[in-house]
């Protein structure tokens, strides 16, 4: 099961020539999933190449660097003939306000556009094998962050074990590796537990959007294989960064080492900073062991099991 992550907007509320305001598109195994969506996230999805298929939205806040995007992705959508419906999830109370955003400018979508509003620690999103959950974060509005849980897979199936014991190789390896006991010609009973190791853990993705550094955050993010964290500005301006409900690269590099997070990514860095993120990288990693990084718009990257 592949997860690519692709930052389509990393920057902060003022974009730049080299960043576009906050989006990240989350493809699992064809699951395309899209957290916020900054003024011209169509065309950051068009230059980079992630496709328009996307099943789900989820809006983290109404500020416009996270939402400005929607009615033009809305309508370029419709003008590709799209007949799926789409979902947005949003903070519970922002349902209408996320309406007139999908409907601007007397846009009138041919395809169903459904919107739903969601509390901290509910399951937006349930499928076999994973789920969106949301999670509160500390802005200066209403406010979630979303992630991506997968459920623990099955143990490794020891093959040799399971021929010792007399297994014949074919349909049993399967009925025992789905957790089933099965009985030998001789009357023997093979357990599971025999042949299969302990659960595996699936994977899990952590986006916060905006967020002062927050316990709730640290605690959802726990062995997050990648963290997106608020990281507006670098520790010259950590004051402004309280100010304004936002975080330091410090402050998320802290989050992220209180999670054991395996990645961390700093994101929504703000206009002030232009090209130079050093101090953001540099001050991440004095506190944080894993592996620190300031995405470039575009950038794409893989996101393996815990165990590989």
């Amino acid at each position: 099961m592949s997860m690519r992550v692709t930052f389509l907007g990393t920057g902060g509320a003022v974009p730049t020539t080299e960043r576009n305001p906050s989006s990240v598109l989350v493809n699992r195994e064809g699951d395309r999933l899209l957290f916020d969506a900054g003024e011209g996230t169509q065309r950051q999805m068009m230059r980079y190449g992630t496709g328009f298929t996307i099943s789900e939205i989820f809006v983290t806040h109404l500020h416009g660097d996270h939402v400005l995007g929607i009615p033009g992705l809305i309508q370029t959508l419709d003008f590709n003939d799209r007949e799926e419906a789409l979902t947005i999830y949003a903070p519970a109370g922002t349902e209408k306000e996320i309406d007139q955003l999908v409907r601007a400018a007397d846009n009138r979508p041919s395809f169903p556009v459904h919107v739903y509003g969601v509390g901290p620690d509910e399951a937006a999103v349930r499928r076999d094998d994973y789920e969106v959950r949301t999670f509160r974060t500390d802005h200066d509005t209403n406010s979630l962050g979303y992630a991506l849980i997968e459920d623990d897979r099955k143990g490794r199936f020891d093959r040799g074990k399971a021929e010792e014991l007399g297994v014949p190789v074919g349909p049993k390896f399967s009925r025992l590796h789905e957790g089933n006991a099965v009985e030998l010609d001789d009357g023997t009973t093979v357990e599971p537990d025999q042949v299969v190791g302990d659960p595996r853990p699936g994977r899990r993705f952590v986006y916060t959007g905006d967020t002062r550094p927050s316990a709730t955050v640290a605690e959802i993010a726990a062995d997050a294989d990648l963290l997106v964290h608020d990281a507006t500005f670098a520790d010259d301006r950590a004051d402004r960064a309280a100010d304004t409900a936002h975080s330091t690269a410090r402050q998320a590099g802290e989050i992220a080492s209180r999670a054991n997070a395996e990645r961390l990514a700093l994101t929504h860095v703000s206009s002030r900073y232009a090209g130079d993120v050093s101090a953001h990288l540099a001050e991440a990693r004095e506190v944080f062991d894993g592996e620190a990084f300031v995405p470039d718009d575009g950038e794409t990257l893989d996101v393996p099991y815990p165990d590989e």
